[in-house]
């Protein structure tokens, strides 16, 4: 099987728990670190499918790479090569089939439940689940292109996640472990206590304090997730 390219955008914003289930299920993978400015590639057909994670920056942003990852995203769809996107990684699959993404109307840092929509395609990929406890870092949010299907909401961002055939965004990082977690929250100090007074941010101690109890269940379903999404990986 050809590999799974990972896209990084941060250092400390790695593939995280994915990056363990592909071990797991002994599918192989690249990591392409574009935060050291390794090039994206051109040909999606190198790839059994494209992950593209999060990262700080917006994809309204003015940055070289990203109208290279648009295109790349583009081609993949066009070939049928299975795209995931995690918060950013999600925008930029919005962004590259057209549809906006904007500031959220509240900032969601740490962790909040988020619900499954009331559709086939929701509980296909979430296995009859219909609510959970996920991780949140995102100050924007995008809107769903054309011909994908809403499949998870929260209190404070109604586009958690949207399906489109074999292709799947989200806006919550279902990838998280603790260590994760933990640096998000040493390196994001700053940022969660300029948006203390927000509803959907916690500080960092209950961000931390809540994953003893929530990793395990969140990581049960990104295993539903990512099985539905790697049935979808070219040979």
């Amino acid at each position: 099987m050809k590999p799974v390219a990972i896209f990084r955008h941060i250092a400390f914003e790695g593939a995280g728990y994915f990056a363990d289930f592909l071990t797991q299920q002994e599918i192989p993978s690249v990591l392409i670190k574009v935060d050291e400015n390794e090039p994206i590639p051109t040909n999606p057909h190198d790839y059994s499918g494209l992950v593209f994670m999060g990262g700080n920056m917006s994809v309204n942003d003015d940055l070289p790479w990203i109208p290279h990852s648009l295109s790349l995203i583009r081609a993949a769809i066009a070939a049928d090569i299975p795209v995931l996107g995690h918060c950013l990684g999600g925008q930029l699959i919005s962004k590259a089939l057209g549809a906006p993404v904007t500031r959220n109307a509240i900032k969601e840092l740490g962790w909040g439940s988020v619900t499954t929509s009331d559709n086939n395609i929701a509980r296909a990929w979430f296995d009859g689940v219909q609510q959970f406890e996920s991780f949140h870092w995102h100050g924007e949010t995008f809107a769903l292109p054309t011909g994908a299907t809403h499949i998870l909401k929260s209190d404070y961002c109604d586009n958690q996640a949207y399906a489109l055939g074999k292709h799947l965004a989200l806006q919550c990082h279902v990838e998280m472990t603790a260590d994760m977690i933990h640096t998000w929250c040493e390196h994001g100090m700053d940022e969660i206590n300029a948006a203390s007074d927000s509803p959907g941010v916690q500080t960092a101690l209950a961000m931390q304090t809540l994953a003893t109890h929530n990793l395990a269940p969140l990581n049960r379903v990104a295993d539903r997730l990512y099985s539905r999404w790697t049935k979808g990986l070219r040979g």
